[in-house]
């Protein structure tokens, strides 16, 4: 049997849908596992542990619907038993449609419908990796054990770091300037015996330079904003002490790897998107407004995502104290 799996297009949902790649493994044993990922995120999945090919699908090349129907094609020769998707989209169901796949599943909320095989019932206020899992579950009428985000590092070299991650793709998610500032120092202060990585993609080093202007202690900070590839982070993370991060795709990326991850929430909800593995994971809300969680990209209400300023810079301190005396 052959298994074609249409991954989800974000960082962080690609980390959690490694759980419903192992789960695919525990349904169908003997089957020949292959993925459809984004090409700005192709670097990572050989880092998924199971699979046999890889295809890249960028929409740069294959622009709208009929540019997603000609890459399915594409893939056709492969004889696909089974299409799964991730992504609900109407574009993912064309590409499996076009994949020639005898059954096509998943779920369905922009008209893809009819070109699905089997639809599957979202299940309400779940966790994302859940919600992947529960398309298995409807589809073999059994539960799904050993629950697990996983992702394998190539190499694995201890640096001593403490990784930091203000960014997010949404504002509402991102740490607020002056509070990044604050915390940088008071870290710096606290924890003289390791230096710190402060993490960020190109689009983040201009707001990663801002964060550093005036920083104490600055021999002791690595600045790795738009330097670092996603095996490359995947790399600097393996070998690492812990993880300060916001809601974002490096604090699954943390957690599927089993470094400390202390995850700091705002506007996102993390009983659907915190990083799914418990073990070695500390969530930490402020808690004292009404409006959070809000779920939105921006703030509304105060311009900048107050709920993230209004985090407690002691209890921020003390889960990390507790991950490095233990280290």
């Amino acid at each position: 049997m052959k298994i074609l799996v249409r991954l989800p297009n974000w960082l962080g949902d690609v980390v959690m849908s490694t759980a419903f790649i192992g789960a695919v493994k525990q349904f169908y044993p003997l089957a020949q596992v292959d993925i459809i990922i984004k090409k700005e995120l192709s670097s990572i999945a050989s880092l998924i542990p199971g699979l046999t090919n890889i295809h890249s699908f960028s929409k740069d090349e294959y622009k709208g619907l009929g540019g997603v129907y000609r890459y399915g094609k594409t893939l056709r020769s492969y004889n696909y038993d089974i299409f799964f998707t991730l992504p609900d989209s109407l574009s993912s169901a064309v590409m499996g449609k076009a994949t020639g796949a005898k059954q096509r599943i998943g779920f369905s909320k922009e008209g893809g419908f009819f070109l699905l095989t089997k639809v599957c019932r979202r299940p309400p206020n779940v966790h994302r990796v859940d919600e992947y899992l529960s398309v298995l579950e409807q589809i073999n009428e059994m539960p799904v054990t050993g629950r697990k985000v996983m992702l394998t590092a190539n190499e694995v070299k201890p640096n001593n770091l403490i990784l930091l991650n203000f960014n997010s793709e949404a504002d509402s998610r991102r740490m607020p300037l002056a509070k990044g500032r604050a915390l940088l120092n008071l870290l710096t202060h606290t924890f003289t015996g390791y230096k710190l990585g402060l993490l960020g993609g190109p689009k983040d080093v201009v707001f990663i330079e801002e964060i550093l202007v005036d920083a104490a202690n600055i021999d002791r900070i690595e600045n790795y904003a738009g330097k670092t590839t996603l095996a490359s982070l995947t790399n600097l993370m393996a070998g690492a002490k812990v993880l300060l991060t916001t809601d974002s795709g490096p604090a699954h990326l943390g957690n599927s790897l089993g470094l400390p991850v202390i995850a700091l929430f705002g506007a996102g909800n993390e009983n659907n998107t915190a990083p799914y593995n418990k073990s070695n994971l500390t969530v930490l809300r402020a808690g004292q407004l009404s409006c959070e969680p809000c779920v939105r990209n921006e703030c509304k209400l105060y311009g900048i995502p107050k709920c993230m300023e209004l985090l407690d810079e002691q209890r921020i301190i003390n889960a990390l104290s507790l991950y490095l005396n233990h280290a």
